[in-house]
């Protein structure tokens, strides 16, 4: 920061100019369009839904409330916002609330200016600590939003009529930055009262002082829709002082949910691990099918988080086995896919009035994942030689304990598997490797039996596939 103004008048002379926050996302907000580069690279799915909205809203100066269920990057979006602003902005020396040396606010800053004119020392705040965020919760206050006296400084010798006594809250201290509430409607709506004036007026004011901060400030809010929550509602006046309201969603399609999920996924960096990419499919389609199960309730929703969870889960499970037998790759099977259920029953609701019914309906949903991709990824024309094969008396036998060498050998024995293993692994990289062909074996034996074409013998981990004759 050395080669940055340090006095006003160095400020000045340098040719800096003063911004409104909302005029400085607006004009970086353009370069980057004009540019074509993404705004929120780290956001995908909402390309031609929520971002254009979210374009528009910030080329209009908009303030911006967003509705969507759990995990739809509400939050995401706009912390990256911060992004958009200058990467530094200049502010009066010690200033609490970011005054502006050319236009100041608070008392301080006023005072300060005036007894030193262009000496006047400047600080320079990097744009990521110009933001502020607040967890609406039913015991925020007022004081904890826009501000209270401070019986410390009262304790010092001020008085009460001095501006100085007062402690500024987070939305004051966020002046010429961005300000989010999460979850709005928990927001007690005497509290949202206190928003009325940031949002329309521009200024705060706090207790019985006749102070008013004509504050800068872009506001953003995230809720879960209103026809679902009962946690509490957002008061009507300060719905029409939001300039934008967005509706966010989930992935519309399975391949847009695996590439988030293998964004945002951590998998161990001390083992060596390969996820086919059909496997990775049926973890996002599972939660594709979820969302639009009769059993899932979805005013809840299903949240990516639930495929995160579940990816992570997927290999864990096949680490443990891997471990087990000395295999050298980690490479998830369909049998690992039993494992699911301690990353899934706590991130979703089921609909269903009996007990023990979730197990099922989870299941039932793997199944149907599974099946779906299967016939997605494994040419039709393939099933006949393998299902003669079987018909002529061959079984085949699957599980954890089974090794990659196990069903290599299988595959020698029965040349008609070569052909849907060979149309499954033509774009993965391991697909050499034992253990992801004995993935894909094991995942083309499932496909078949789920599309009744073999049956199958289950029982303590093992199963049997076998002819349906």
């Amino acid at each position: 920061m050395t080669n940055h103004p340090s006095t006003l008048g160095a400020l000045r002379a340098s040719g800096w100019q003063s911004r409104p926050v909302k005029a400085e996302l607006r004009r970086n907000a353009i370069e980057r369009i004009r540019a074509g580069e993404p705004l929120f690279p780290t956001v995908l799915g909402y390309e031609h839904t929520v971002l254009p909205q979210l374009e528009n809203a910030l080329l209009a100066g908009h303030d911006v409330i967003f509705l969507g269920e759990r995990g739809q990057a509400k939050t995401r979006m706009i912390r990256s916002l911060t992004s958009l602003l200058d990467e530094w902005m200049p502010i009066v020396a010690g200033s609490e609330i970011n005054d502006d040396p050319y236009a100041p606010i608070s008392r301080h800053a006023r005072d300060l200016i005036a007894a030193e004119g262009d000496d006047t020392p400047i600080d320079w705040v990097h744009r990521e600590n110009r933001y502020g965020e607040k967890l609406a919760t039913p015991d925020t206050s007022i004081a904890d939003l826009i501000g209270e006296v401070d019986p410390i400084k009262i304790a010092e010798g001020r008085y009460l009529s001095d501006e100085l006594v007062l402690h500024y809250g987070l939305v004051p201290r966020t002046n010429r930055g961005i300000f989010a509430i999460n979850e709005l409607p928990d927001l007690a709506e005497r509290i949202q009262v206190g928003l009325l004036n940031v949002l329309e007026e521009r200024d705060v004011q706090i207790r019985g002082f006749k102070v008013r901060l004509p504050l800068d400030v872009m506001l953003f809010a995230s809720a879960n829709p209103e026809d679902y929550t009962n946690r509490g509602r957002i008061i009507t006046p300060l719905k029409d002082r939001f300039g934008a309201q967005i509706r966010t969603h989930y992935p519309l399609d399975a391949a847009t949910e695996l590439t988030i999920v293998e964004q945002e996924v951590e998998l161990p960096d001390d083992i060596a691990v390969s996820v086919p990419e059909f496997m990775g499919e049926i973890i996002a389609t599972f939660s594709q099918l979820a969302r639009a199960s009769s059993h899932v309730n979805q005013r809840s929703g299903v949240s990516v988080r639930l495929s995160v969870a579940n990816y992570e889960t997927l290999v864990a499970n096949a680490m443990r086995r891997s471990l087990r037998t000395n295999e050298r790759l980690v490479v998830p099977r369909v049998s690992d896919l039993d494992a699911l259920a301690s990353s899934t029953t706590g991130k979703i609701e089921f609909e269903t009035l009996g007990d023990g019914r979730e197990s099922e309906i989870l299941e039932h949903l793997v199944r149907a994942a599974v099946l779906t991709v299967f016939k997605d990824s494994v040419p039709p024309i393939t099933h006949r030689a393998v299902i003669e094969a079987f018909d002529n008396g061959v079984s085949a036998s699957a599980g954890e304990d089974i090794s990659s060498a196990d069903y290599l050998a299988l595959l020698k024995s029965m040349p008609a598997l070569d052909a849907p293993v060979q149309a499954l692994l033509a774009d993965e990289p391991d697909a050499e490797a034992p253990e992801v062909v004995a993935s894909a074996i094991e995942f083309v034996l499932e496909g078949l039996h789920l599309s009744k074409r073999l049956n199958k013998d289950a029982a303590g981990g093992r199963a049997q596939y076998r002819s349906r004759g």
